[in-house]
């Protein structure tokens, strides 16, 4: 603070009055004066707090006129005590500097700091000196007379500045802070290209470029992109103990900016860490600027400043117009009152007056959602092998590593490109001598070929060349290979390609995401008040859509959101289209890919190294092509193999194959007959450039059908039964995206592999009980652990910071999050999950009517479709005591995904989303009714319009009954944790109500083909979390061989992070997973008391990172 002696200045004024005024010394007033441009000065902001600061009885305010400022010298510029002024676009700050000179007022915001606030290498230098946490940065400065000559090496995925390293996403800032065009650069893993910010121009902020190289003139700041989860806090001083935060969307997620109904950018108050408030004060007192804006950008547990701007108000907040105010108008009376002999004492006033929340009946809480989801749809997947021998591979293999492991995965533009000269270089000399030294097959080096050059342009997502070493050459020739095999090392080349999230994928992807809103409290539409949208804020866009409460959540930090997907890009693109759904974000899903969904490779989470099988899938895959490769009719001694677990869908299906080689046959028959039917539609001038569906041609589709064709029969005549799922594969995508082309037996074809597909696909995860559960924990043991974590940490701790409780109605404690994480994964991991639930030992089926129920439409249902979802839900009722075992209920939700192409009468039903508990069983007389079952239910008027439906078009709520999580029942007091009550939100369809069969073809799935997806069914809710937690400890701990793998990962996915222990300092949590390691002694897992929102999540959802907090010790 410009802190002025006063004492002779204010002498000389008081002479002068007393002559011309007569008035007494005590009456006299102090002026604050306003240099600023007009624009600035007469703003909404200022004027709101001037005429507060006018009531200050001392205080007088004079406004300088612009055209004095710009035209008068500073000796005519109206006198005044203390100063507010502060550069904008225009105004001559160095007028400004000799004015503060020449009359030595009291200055609020210090001017000659404000030439460095201009630079942003100045504003980052001081941030730097003040200790103040900002992202990794580098300074490029180019002489604009030859601007070639810099520091500067571009590489395609990283760029070099002053020897620094930043791999893209890297942030591009010009160095002067006028100029707002920042740029942020995606890598070629997410799709490249770069978001372009701006100053806001209408309602966009910034726009989505495919253009990936760096600018070449100009000086910038680049620095490490910082992954907030798509949202920016904005924080505002007003001196050093006073700081008022707001969220508003990241310009960088869409660009597309928020606006309320009156069109003002929408923001949500945030309360800062204790953490934060110390950096406000720092960057007040370090830039000398008491009114001062900056932002704040939260990222794995820590908060980073990217900007300092300055003088600035909030906009839009009386609260802020009145602490403003009251604060700055304190401020000068504090400074200048006994200067001036002002009779005037500091007022004592509570600043914060604290809001005590009501408790509410004994409803349950969402604590917690976690869900995991399979990809959806995707075009045909492809791969191709072939022995390599040539010296150019082996050369490549060594370059990237692959000695280490003995395996290689090449991915990256540059590396498929090498890959593809080393092809056309074989094959040009295959041309050239046909008696040479080259091995590699030329019909493989062609596919090899034609398959890396499909696209005209590498894009990271659509292939990949796995390369593994054999030490003495390709064991036994396959159908493919001839006999003459040569010794020595070779490497085996897998090339796959296909694979690729369709528009459909992307589509239905989005829907869910959309839909799944609805699960949280506030998300149904219909009567919007009773829900909790009632709100300080009008909700823009938001308001009265379904699941506008949980964007409200999201969007003030009370929604703790991690979403993770494997690592492969049909997986994180539908993780993005999903998120882009959740959140109603907008745009391209390059830019929600990078900043929202965290890539989980991490070691086994999500990603299961498919080649390195278990000893037992190997065994069971033996046992089930031997069972397979019989002419005969299945035996019953066959259905005592194949199924012991009498699975009904696997029965009905043997039923409808009778006799595997026969089926194998017809089938075999049948896509010689589609693969002639092309050559035909081929050789006809009508249909040769026919478009198919995503860019694929008509001699695409004939080489996919002809090399099934050539893999299914073996040379031997047997049948290649891995082959199934693929010819599954190929002709589901074909009925359903191709069926333009009118191609004859397409549905036969479909239902043969379909019911050889439905014995094969699930039994490839095991046989018998054991088996199924022995697979599933080799895949899946990763996941469960990270699931048990997400369930125990979502007791809360009171670090994470709250929303501010007044903007928090119709959420029941508004220091409380609600926890979500969303694992996206592939097939593999999604039956294997199941088949931990199912064959686990969660419940016994004898006991649990419900249990049974589940088991049975589990067994029922034939395939795990795109989209399957498996839900855990976590409730708290506040009401039980914090250490009963009712405090914390669990449920269990599943969908089967995606209707299939002729669904509609096989499909096994549920019992709907939430139904009735058993305790009220024996008041419903058939639980299939749903008239029986929304009996006493309060959420009867809450149906949703139907204007909102078909404008939403979300194929999960579509002609269901929604109803509300948040409505009080009257019947409260039997809703114990057992007795939950049936708010139902995606009734299914249930036998007894033919008349509200889902009505297929209708709006949705009739006007884009875009299948619409099961709702989800209730496996169980009325499970405690004691329950569930020990099951899981027993699942992961009866799986030792694994244990190790698991911890490993784990270990791998918070590694980086910060050194906040999990529980309690002195508990580091032991790789035996025993129950005891993993809480403080003396207190029982379900507690309420155990901290864990310290470990929570980056993002709109919360300011802290779920990784921050794990400092797993592994005790051998």
């Amino acid at each position: 603070m410009g802190q002025m002696d006063a004492g002779m200045k204010n002498e000389m004024f008081r002479e002068e009055e007393m002559d011309d005024d007569d008035e007494s010394p005590s009456e006299r007033q102090i002026v604050v004066g306003i240099c600023a441009m007009t624009k600035k000065s007469k703003s909404k902001p200022m004027t709101q707090i001037l005429e507060r600061l006018c009531k200050f009885d001392y205080i007088d305010v004079v406004i300088f006129p612009e055209e004095v400022i710009l035209e008068e010298p500073v000796e005519k510029w109206p006198l005044c005590d203390c100063l507010i002024s502060f550069h904008s676009k225009g105004f001559p700050l160095d007028k400004a500097v000799e004015y503060a000179k020449l009359r030595n007022p009291l200055l609020i915001n210090d001017l000659n700091m404000q030439y460095f606030i201009q630079d942003r290498r100045e504003v980052y230098r001081i941030l730097q000196e003040e200790g103040i946490d900002l992202p990794r940065y580098a300074v490029l400065n180019r002489d604009p007379d030859n601007p070639e000559e810099c520091n500067l090496v571009e590489g395609e995925d990283q760029v070099e500045v002053n020897g620094e390293v930043f791999h893209k996403p890297f942030v591009e800032k010009p160095v002067c802070a006028e100029d707002h065009n920042v740029y942020i650069y995606y890598p070629t893993s997410a799709g490249g290209g770069s978001q372009r910010l701006f100053r806001k121009i209408g309602s966009r902020s910034s726009v989505y470029s495919p253009e990936s190289s760096v600018r070449k003139t100009g000086s910038y700041i680049y620095e490490e992109f910082m992954p907030t989860d798509g949202t920016d806090v904005k924080v505002y001083t007003v001196g050093p103990d006073y700081a008022h935060a707001e969220a508003r969307k990241s310009p960088a997620l869409d660009g597309k900016v928020e606006r309320d109904s009156e069109g003002k950018e929408i923001r949500y108050p945030v309360m800062l860490t204790a953490m934060e408030k110390l950096v406000a004060r720092k960057v007040c007192l370090a830039f000398k600027q008491t009114v001062c804006g900056f932002d704040l950008l939260r990222a794995n547990g820590h908060s980073f400043v990217c900007d300092v701007n300055g003088f600035s108000f909030v906009k839009n907040s009386m609260k802020y117009y009145d602490d403003c105010a009251k604060v700055l108008g304190n401020m000068v009376m504090r400074e200048l009152a006994p200067q001036l002999h002002i009779p005037w004492s500091i007022p004592m006033e509570a600043e914060d007056i604290p809001i005590v929340p009501t408790t509410s009946g004994t409803m349950m809480e969402l604590r917690c959602v976690i869900a995991i989801i399979r990809h959806g749809d995707r075009t045909p997947k492809q791969k191709m092998k072939m022995e390599v021998r040539h010296p150019l591979f082996f050369e490549l293999f060594e370059k990237y590593g692959g000695y280490k492991t003995g395996k290689l995965k090449l991915k990256k533009p540059k590396q498929l490109q090498e890959v593809l000269d080393i092809a056309r270089l074989l094959l040009v000399e295959l041309g050239q001598h046909t008696d040479c030294e080259i091995e590699e097959k030329k019909s493989k080096l062609e596919q090899l070929k034609t398959v890396l050059e499909m696209y005209g342009h590498f894009s990271g997502i659509n292939r990949k060349v796995q390369l593994t070493y054999l030490r003495n050459g390709k064991p036994k020739a396959s159908s493919e290979e001839e006999d003459s095999k040569k010794d020595g090392p070779s490497l085996l080349l897998v090339l796959k390609w296909g694979g690729e999230l369709t528009p459909a994928g992307r589509v239905q992807a989005e829907e869910l995401g959309r839909a799944f809103r609805c699960m949280y409290p506030g998300g149904q539409a219909g009567n919007r008040r009773s829900l909790g949208c009632d709100s300080p804020i009008d909700f823009g866009d938001y308001a009265g859509f379904p699941g506008c409460g949980l964007l409200r959540l999201h969007s003030t930090y009370r929604h703790d959101l991690k979403i993770y997907a494997s690592d492969e890009g049909r997986v994180q693109m539908t993780a993005a289209a999903f998120a882009k759904g959740l959140l109603a974000l907008e745009g391209e899903l390059t830019p929600i890919l990078v900043q929202m969904v965290k890539s989980a490779n991490m070691n086994g989470l999500l990603d299961s190294d498919s080649d390195s099988l278990t000893d037992c899938q190997q065994k069971v895959k033996a046992r089930l092509h031997e069972i397979m490769q019989k002419d005969q009719d299945f035996t019953e001694q066959d259905y005592q193999k194949l199924a012991p677990t009498g699975s009904p869908s696997l029965v009905n299906s043997m039923k409808v194959i009778e006799n595997p080689v026969k089926t194998c046959d017809k089938v075999y028959a049948l896509i010689q007959s589609l693969t002639s039917q092309i050559r035909k539609r081929l050789e006809d001038p009508k249909s040769a450039d026919l478009q198919l569906y995503h860019s694929e041609t008509l001699e695409l589709m004939l080489q996919r059908w002809s090399k099934l064709e050539r893999d299914f029969r073996m040379k031997n005549g047997r049948y290649d039964i891995s082959k199934i799922p693929d010819i599954y594969d190929c002709i589901k995508y074909d009925l359903q995206h191709n069926a333009s082309l009118d191609l004859e037996d397409t549905r036969e074809l479909f239902r043969l592999s379909r019911a050889l597909a439905d014995i094969v696909i699930p039994q490839e995860y095991g046989i018998n009980r054991a088996e199924k559960l022995d697979i599933a924990q080799a895949y899946c043991v990763p996941l469960m652990k990270k699931i048990q974590l997400d369930l125990q940490r979502t007791h809360e701790d009171e670090a994470v910071n709250k929303l501010h409780p007044l903007y928090s109605r119709g959420v029941m404690s508004p220091g409380r999050h609600v926890r979500t994480r969303l694992y996206f994964t592939s097939e593999s991991h999604v039956h294997s999950l199941l088949s931990i639930f199912r064959y686990g030992g969660l419940l016994n089926e004898e006991k649990d009517q419900q249990w049974k129920q589940a088991m049975d439409y589990l067994s029922a249902v034939t395939e795990l479709n795109y989209m399957t979802q498996i839900v855990i839900m976590l409730y708290e009722d506040n009401n039980k005591d914090p250490s009963s075992e009712e405090r914390f209920h669990v449920e269990l939700h599943f969908s089967p995904g995606v209707k299939g192409c002729e669904d509609e009468e096989t499909i096994p039903l549920g019992f709907g989303f939430r139904p009735a508990s058993s305790e009220n069983e024996d008041k419903k007389p058939n639980q299939g009714s749903l008239e029986d079952l929304s009996q006493d239910e309060p959420d009867q008027a809450l149906q949703v319009s139907d204007p909102i439906n078909i404008q939403r078009r979300s194929p999960m709520i579509r002609n269901r009954k929604t109803g509300s999580m948040e409505v009080l029942s009257e019947t409260s007091p039997t809703h114990s944790a057992k007795g939950c009550t049936s708010h139902r939100l995606f009734i299914s369809c249930s036998r007894q109500s033919p008349e509200i069969k889902p009505a297929s073809g209708l709006g949705f799935e009739g006007c884009s083909m875009v299948p619409s997806i099961y709702p989800l069914e209730t496996l169980h809710n009325s499970l405690s979390l004691k329950q569930v937690d020990e099951f899981l400890n027993s699942v992961c701990e009866s799986n030792s061989e694994v244990q190790a793998k698991t911890m490993k990962a784990l270990s791998g996915l918070f590694a980086s992070q910060s050194q906040i222990s999990l529980y309690s300092p002195q508990q580091p949590l032991s790789s035996s997973g025993s129950e005891a390691s993993l809480r403080p002694p003396g207190q029982p897992l379900w507690h309420g008391s155990i901290p864990s929102s310290a470990v929570s999540s980056a993002g709109p959802s919360s300011p802290i990172t779920e990784s921050s907090g794990l400092n797993f010790s592994f005790s051998e």
